[in-house]
């Protein structure tokens, strides 16, 4: 059974970015979310599990508070301990299967690089969403493979679920990402590192509802 959260995955994918402030992060989040992000993930690789939890917790918090689906990146385990909504998956991670049995009504992500036939799988796994990318060059991950943006139309044609864009989008390239089919854009430097993190949000959330991104969705 497919997550409810799913039904309304369109938008802003607000990904945190490595911070050890949980304060500060916080603060940004808030920030994020008032200004319309509809996703939250949380990810930091370099935060030890102590921290971790305590930041995931409190995230979690903050979007129940506006209403908007929290994930975490990897981890089934922190998602259930922090009171996620749900996961998002590599491709050394577990499975969307094992993501539905530890969480019920899991809202699951699952990263698709730049294979189509990955989001086959995966929604034959039961995820609610799939990603596609590095779409543009990404400096978070600078040596990941390039997908290129026709990819984005492909993996939502092979898997019938919402398509999520990531790596290297900006507020001047997520029009491209969404014309080509992207049903959310995943962000992270153009939006925490903005000096107005709350403009920077509202900026990608209004793209969704241009005239441009609505003749994408009359075609498809």
């Amino acid at each position: 059974m497919r997550s409810r959260s799913a039904r309304i995955l369109r938008g802003l994918y607000a990904i945190t970015p490595d911070m050890a402030d949980t304060q500060a992060l916080a603060e940004r989040v808030e920030q994020a979310l008032a200004g319309g992000a509809a996703l939250l993930q949380y990810r930091n690789k370099s935060a030890a599990p102590a921290l971790a939890l305590e930041q995931a917790r409190r995230l979690a918090a903050l979007c129940q508070a506006h209403g908007v689906p929290f994930v975490v990146n990897d981890s089934i385990e922190l998602a259930v301990a922090s009171g996620a909504d749900g996961v998002h998956l590599g491709r050394d991670d577990a499975s969307a299967a094992d993501a539905r049995r530890a969480i019920p009504g899991a809202l699951v992500g699952v990263s698709c690089y730049a294979d189509p036939a990955r989001a086959r799988a995966a929604a034959m796994a039961g995820a609610d969403y799939v990603a596609v990318g590095s779409v543009f060059a990404s400096s978070t991950k600078p040596g990941a493979a390039r997908a290129a943006l026709e990819l984005l139309a492909a993996a939502r044609a092979e898997s019938g679920l919402p398509v999520v864009a990531i790596g290297g989008i900006t507020h001047a390239n997520a029009p491209q990402a969404i014309v080509a089919g992207a049903d959310m854009v995943a962000v992270i430097g153009a939006v925490f590192e903005a000096p107005d993190v709350n403009g920077a949000a509202l900026g990608f959330a209004r793209l969704f509802s241009e005239p441009s991104s609505g003749s994408r969705n009359a075609r498809t």
